[in-house]
């Protein structure tokens, strides 16, 4: 009996030794560096990369997160939040994450398809008739915004829009002449929007040209934020709603939302804005003071499916922990690991996000940027690694090969962010010591 109940053990430990995945806690939890596999010695290396990018003014301050094999080995924030007083920037500080939302609004959109609420090839104008009769941009003249168009070759679909290639385009960052159009038509990238609602806006976007013919192309747009209008639809609650009792609840996820609680208000982090002298100042407002930053605070009902958050480095671990766990966090299933195999792997086929970049450039899924083998050989990050962030300057990605995931956060704009993005990633990387 003794010797079975030995091989037992053995087996079991074998089991999970061989499978990291099932080994992870249930809820994320700091743990020393060799408990996921790092170097404590080689990660202090990110401490102080951290620091010299405040002291070299890159930055005000970055928070950080790394988890692996459902342990977070790394949870800290360098710099301030505030530079005149010297307020230390908080790890637990809640950050203006943006497009991070659209990762969140995937999952809503999939977890109702599971649902069979819908189906990937159904056109968008089944459920919001303004989409019918779909026409592209031929021609647009600027002194007067007339343009001209041409019937699109087939709908837009569902699927279209997890992937960026139906043909709409984005408020504000896009061309001159997505701007203006969209402009015309008091479309907006819904962060900080007032004064209209999202079904109308959504239905007035129906009514307006795509800017290339459906699947023809890889480009960023409203995408997300017409998905979250078909949230609504397909299950009877605002995208608010939705998200809270159906997403945040579940996994726990305390401190992520559209409208920001005043009593957590002292928590939202200062926005910054660098120049080419070093000089960080904070900022109450951006876009010429177009969006005032304390949008969180104020009351919303215009839930951008892709943008309208605000989060924290934890809260955002679970929901990547959730996927790197296939589709579950903490006995709580959401998505089944196929409809997780979907999200993260080329959905695009032979289009590229930038094509510019040849053999290199790398591949999208459902909201993730994914890396492709040939990807892999501009960075350390392996293939199968999926990825996005924000414009408010946040970031995050995660390595299924390495069982890991990573988050970082900052609350600026300037010259020499992207300084730190490209010292970031071999940080982490060489920190692995297995």
């Amino acid at each position: 009996m003794n010797r079975f109940l030995v091989s037992l053990l053995t087996l079991f430990a074998f089991i999970i030794y061989a499978n990291p995945a099932r080994s992870q806690s249930k809820v994320l939890m700091e743990a020393a560096p060799a408990a996921g596999g790092f170097s404590a010695a080689r990660l202090a290396r990110l401490d102080s990369g951290m620091n010299a990018w405040v002291q070299q003014k890159w930055v005000n301050g970055s928070a950080v997160l790394i988890a692996r094999h459902g342990k977070i080995v790394f949870y800290k924030a360098h710099g301030y939040n505030d530079m005149d007083t010297k307020q230390p920037l908080d790890k637990n500080g809640i950050f203006r994450i943006a497009s991070q939302t659209k990762a969140v609004t995937v999952t809503a959109v999939m977890m109702l398809w599971e649902e069979g609420k819908f189906s990937l090839d159904d056109p968008v104008s089944k459920y919001i008739p303004s989409f019918a009769n779909e026409r592209v941009l031929a021609n647009y003249n600027a002194k007067d915004t007339t343009y001209t168009t041409v019937p699109a070759n087939r709908p837009i679909t569902i699927h279209d829009l997890l992937t960026h290639t139906s043909g709409l385009g984005y408020p504000a960052i896009g061309t001159p002449t997505e701007n203006a159009i969209y402009a015309k038509a008091y479309l907006t990238g819904g962060v900080g929007t007032k004064g209209q609602t999202l079904a109308d806006a959504m239905t007035r976007l129906g009514k307006l040209p795509l800017f290339f013919q459906p699947g023809t192309q890889w480009k960023y747009g409203l995408n997300m934020d017409l998905l979250g209008y078909l949230v609504e639809k397909w299950s009877g609650m605002t995208l608010e709603e939705f998200f809270t009792k159906r997403i945040f609840n579940p996994l726990g996820m305390k401190d992520t939302y559209f409208n920001l609680p005043a009593a957590k208000g002292p928590r939202l982090v200062n926005f910054f804005i660098g120049d080419s002298t070093g000089t960080i100042k904070k900022q109450a407002s951006t876009f010429g003071g177009a969006l005032d930053m304390s949008y969180p605070l104020q009351k919303t009902g215009y839930f951008s499916g892709g943008g309208g958050l605000v989060s924290t480095l934890y809260d955002y671990a679970i929901l990547l922990q959730m996927f790197l766990n296939n589709g579950q966090y903490n006995g709580v299933r959401l998505l089944a690991p196929n409809t997780v195999r979907m999200i993260t792997m080329n959905q695009i086929g032979d289009l590229y996000m930038n094509p510019g970049a040849g053999a290199a450039a790398n591949k999208f899924g459902f909201g993730f940027s994914i890396v492709t083998e040939s990807g892999s050989s501009t960075g350390p990050s392996q293939a199968g690694t999926y990825a996005w962030g924000g414009a408010f300057s946040t970031s995050y990605w995660v390595d299924p090969k390495e069982d890991m995931l990573v988050i970082a956060y900052e609350q600026m704009w300037g010259p020499y962010i992207t300084n730190t993005a490209k010292a970031f990633k071999p940080l982490v990387y060489q920190a692995l010591n297995d």
